[in-house]
C-alpha cells in the first residue's frame, strides 16, 4: 500500500527533474504562440523587445518583428528560435499544413458531435419502439410455420416389415430359413 502512495509523488519528481535538466541555458517559462492557417504558419515570440533576430532551421531569418510569418510552410519540421540580446528562445516546430483544409471551430466540432448523437439515439428509440411490438410474434421467415397449442399426436404406421410373427406364420418362417432364405 505504501508503494501505491507514493507512486504520484515519484511521477512528480520525475517531471519537474526532466523540466529542469532541458533547460539549459535556453529560458522556457513563456510560450510561443503558433497560429496555422492553410499553408502559412505564424510564429509570435514570448520576448517583448523591439528588435529580435529570427532563426529558422539553421539559417538566420529576415525579419526583426515579434511575429514572423512562413508563407506557404512545406510541412518539415525543424528548430525554430528568437533572441534579443541574452535572451533566446528556441522550439522545435512539427507542423502539418494543408492548402485545402477547412478549419474548423470548437463550435462547428462540437456541433458536428452533438448532431451525430440526437441521429444515432434517434435511430436506435425507433428500433426499440419498432420490435417491442414483435417480441409475441412468431417470424414468418423461411421454414417457420404458425405455433398452436400442443395436440396429442396419433401413433406412427407400423411398418409391414417389423410387424411381430403371428402363430401361424412361424411355420412359414422357419421353412424358408431351412432352405436357406
Amino acid at each position: 500500500m505504501g508503494l501505491e502512495r507514493s507512486l504520484p509523488l515519484v511521477g512528480l519528481l520525475l517531471c519537474v527533474a526532466g523540466t529542469a535538466a532541458q533547460q539549459d541555458d535556453i529560458e522556457a517559462q513563456e510560450e510561443f504562440l503558433v497560429e496555422i492557417s492553410g499553408t502559412t504558419v505564424t510564429i509570435t515570440c514570448p520576448l517583448t523587445e523591439v528588435r529580435m533576430s529570427w532563426e529558422l532551421f539553421g539559417t538566420p531569418a529576415t525579419s526583426h518583428e515579434r511575429k514572423y510569418v512562413i508563407e506557404n510552410h512545406d510541412s518539415s519540421p525543424g528548430y525554430v528560435s528568437c533572441s534579443a540580446g541574452e535572451k533566446k528562445y528556441e522550439m522545435y516546430l512539427n507542423v502539418r499544413v494543408c492548402a485545402n483544409c477547412e478549419e474548423l471551430d470548437a463550435l462547428a466540432v462540437t456541433g458536428i458531435i452533438t448532431a451525430d448523437l440526437l441521429i444515432t439515439f434517434g435511430v436506435l428509440i425507433l428500433v426499440y419502439y419498432f420490435s417491442k411490438d414483435r417480441k409475441g410474434r412468431a417470424s414468418a421467415g423461411a421454414g417457420s410455420r404458425p405455433r398452436g397449442q400442443k395436440t396429442q399426436r396419433p401413433p406412427p404406421v407400423p411398418n409391414p416389415d417389423y410387424e411381430p410373427i403371428r402363430k401361424g406364420q412361424r411355420e412359414v418362417y422357419a421353412g424358408l430359413e431351412s432352405r436357406g432364405f
